[in-house]
Order: structure tokens, then sequence, then C-alpha cells
């Protein structure tokens, strides 16, 4: 009798370059695919709005494509690690692979779920997918974790190159008899009162297909505008890869080796490393979301939470155009260019005097591409508390910043044309109560 591979997918929903999936194939016997919605393990966070949306339609594509090889997916819900005992059991299943995670919680989980399974004569085996560099490789001289990034990505440069793409799997092999699945509509992952996803529909086209598209027409049309563009929100030069990566709909193994073959390429690389900084942090640092990495930020002063102010900047309504602009783009779309990101997160927590964990909760649930690690990586780089981070006192005045990178005021008028004209705060005054607040800060120390 064949025993069959289960193949774990995570936040690798795609066939290219997934080496979970190739072990399985090599491996030589029928492959159960599954995807687990695991809302129930300790420490785990539960997915915002926007990444629900996602998830729902790349799921949607990934089972399609897995069809059309001869396949079929399995969904199921509830804790991990009873989830995938009790399908071992059910399918009789002597092999289990996945690809690593590297978050406190999905560690833990994923460690004992390994010793359980090879406890009871399982074969286990996890690979590296999701990052170019795995965070225990990337070392400083004296053996630590890096805090800084440029020597960080001058140390994984130096590493061996990252390794070339696996192809994708063009027949995949079933059991018989596929085991029971969850309907993916009876989830729930999709929003209905009210439709609020009707601007994530007109952007974004999730699943593999398209996110291979999307990096062939970057590389293409935008990858040389890229350098001297960027930091521009109308030009429209930025890769839109981000909720790509989030969900491994494409591996940074695929983008790097697409992206090497392209002149001009090492900015555009260099925002891959910020991403593998960011992976890098949180591996050596899990409270990232909740906790300053920089522990004397847990003095500083944040006044009393004003809720008008935090749902104003919410809805985009806070009478600085750039600002409004911005939240609007993010509650429309599920995305906001990457300078409009620090623009407004430096006008909440410098402005408006409001603790960056609120901040990065309300991107959590707005973001397509909000992960464990580069959300709470760049609210804190911006709030001066993180890894290699601003200085607190480098305060992005959003006029300054419109007068630089919109200077036509073409991202404004689409974004916030009928936004309010009276600002909700002084720049110059809360600018000077975040540097007063900052000093009472040090002084406590």
């Amino acid at each position: 009798m064949s025993s069959p591979s289960i193949v774990w997918f995570r936040d690798d929903l795609r066939l290219a370059d997934n080496p979970a999936l190739r072990a399985a194939i090599d491996r030589g016997e029928p492959i159960i695919a599954v995807y687990v919605l695991d809302e129930e393990s300790p420490g785990l966070r539960m997915l915002g709005g926007a990444a629900r949306w996602w998830l729902h339609h790349s799921l949607a594509s990934l089972r399609e494509r897995i069809e059309e090889r001869g396949g079929s997916l399995v969904l199921r819900r509830g804790a991990a690690a009873r989830v995938i005992a009790e399908l071992v059991t059910q399918t009789g299943a002597r092999a289990v692979f996945w690809n690593r995670r590297y978050g406190g919680p999905q560690r833990e989980i994923d460690t004992q779920i390994k010793t359980d399974l090879r406890d009871d004569g399982v074969e286990v085996r996890s690979f590296a997918a999701s990052l170019l560099f795995e965070p225990w490789t990337v070392r400083t001289g004296s053996g630590t974790h890096f805090s800084v990034f440029t020597p960080f990505w001058r140390a994984c440069l130096a590493l061996p190159a990252p390794r070339a793409p696996l192809p994708e799997p063009h027949e995949l092999e079933g059991p018989s008899r596929a085991p029971a699945s969850d309907d993916l509509d009876d989830w729930s992952l999709l929003p209905t009162a009210p439709d609020w996803a009707g601007g994530l529909r007109e952007m974004w086209e999730p699943g593999e297909p398209a996110a291979r598209a999307r990096l062939r027409e970057f590389l293409r049309d935008d990858l040389a505008q890229y350098d001297t563009a960027r930091d521009e929100p109308a030009a429209g030069v930025t890769s839109l890869l981000s909720p790509r990566l989030r969900w491994g709909e494409l591996s940074p193994f695929t983008v790097w080796h697409a992206a090497t073959a392209h002149e001009g390429s090492g900015r555009f690389l260099s925002e891959i490393g910020w991403r593998e900084f960011a992976w890098h942090t949180l591996f050596h640092f899990p409270q990232l979301a909740t906790r300053n990495i920089r522990a004397e930020f847990d003095a500083f002063p944040w006044p009393r939470l004003k809720p008008t102010r935090l749902a104003a900047w919410q809805r985009g309504e806070t009478g600085i155009p750039l600002v409004d602009a911005g939240m609007r783009e993010l509650w429309h779309t599920g995305f906001m260019h990457n300078r409009i990101r620090m623009v407004t997160a430096s006008f909440l927590i410098k402005n408006l005097l409001v603790d960056w964990r609120r901040g990065e909760e309300w991107f959590w649930d707005t973001l397509v591409d909000a992960d464990d690690a580069s959300n709470p990586f760049n609210w804190q780089w911006v709030a001066g508390s993180g890894a290699d981070a601003a200085p607190y006192f480098r305060v992005f005045n959003p006029e300054l910043q419109a007068k630089k990178f919109d200077r036509d005021g073409l991202y404004v008028s689409q974004w916030a044309r009928d936004a309010p004209a009276e600002p909700i705060v002084d720049l110059g005054e809360t600018r000077k109560a975040a540097l007063d607040a900052y000093e009472q800060m040090r002084r406590s120390r």
C-alpha cells in the first residue's frame, strides 16, 4: 500500500519554487496538499480584514492550479497540531513536508508537531523557502545578530548566492480518495456586511499566475526608473510585489534571480534586503509587534489617547492633504506607497502623539501585505524604538514631503480631493510637543 506525503502549505501559496512540494514529489508517493486556518494555537495573531480577503482568493487560485495538475487542496480549520495529526491518522501518511516559518509562536508550533510526528515514526522535513538567508546564518563578527541594516546586508551578500528557483511541477498525483475538506466559502474570509472590498477587487488579482505576471511587468516597464522615481507616489514605479511575497505567491529566490538578470537592480534588491532584515529582527525579537526593541522607549510619556484624532487619521480626515491621501488609498486598495507609509506613521506618532502600536494595529487590519515582521518593524523604525530606526527627533513634515515627492499634486488630487481643509493639529506646535516628550523620556533614564 502507498503511504501518502502531506505538503502543508502556509505562507507559500505557490507551486513554483516550493521545496516542500518538490520533496513530496521526489518521494514518489501520492500527495495530500493541505492548508490549515489556525485561529486557535496560542500566540498566533488573527489575520486582519484585508489579509483575509487576499487569503481567500489566493487559496482559490492555488486550489484551481493543483486540481489542473491532478491533485486537490484539503482545507482544514483548527489548531495546527491537532489538524495535522488527525490528517496523518486518517490518511496513513508517512511523511509531512513544509516550508519554514520564523515567528516565535509559529516556530514553537512547528517544533512540537515535528517532534510528535517523528516520535510516531513519521518522516518530517522543513525547508528554506520564504527568505533568501535564514536568520541564524547571518551573524556579526562576534557571533551575535545584527541591529543595523547596512552591515547586515553586507554580510548577506558575502554569503553564498541564493539558490536557483525550483521548477513548477506539471503533474501532482493525489490519493485515490481525497480526504474531506472544508468549503472555502464557509470560512467567511470575505467581507459581506458591508462588503468594503470593492477597491481591492479593482486593484488586485491574488494568485501565483498574476504574481508572476506582475514581476515580469515590473522588470520590463518600471525597474529602469525605480532608483530615481521610487519615492514619488504618483510615478507608479513601485513593484507592488509585497503582498505576493507576503503570501508566498512568489518566492524571494524567484524575484532575486529575475531581478539580477537586469542592469540597475541593486536599489530594488536592497529593498528585498530590508524585508530580510525585518524577519531577521523578528526571529531574534519575537515580541516585535508589542514591545519596544529599544527599552528606553518604554518610558515614553504617551498622553491619553484622543479617540477622535485617531479616527480622523484612520478615515483620512486630518486636514493634512498628503496624510489624508495615504490613508484613503490604504482603505480603498489595501495598500499604501512606502514613502507615504512613513509620512502617515510619523504624523500619527509625532504629531498626534499616539502610541505606534495603535497605528501598527490599523495597518495590520487594512494592508493586504501586512506580515508579522515588516509591519511592526517599520512602525518601530518610524517611532525610533526599533532596529536601525530613524531618530525619534526626525519628524516627517507632510507639507514638505508633498512639495518634494508630489510636486504636481497628482497623488493628493487622486486620493484626497475632498479632504477637510482645516488641519486637526498645528504641525509646528505638535512637533515641538513630540520633541518635548522625547526629552522627558531621555531625562527619565
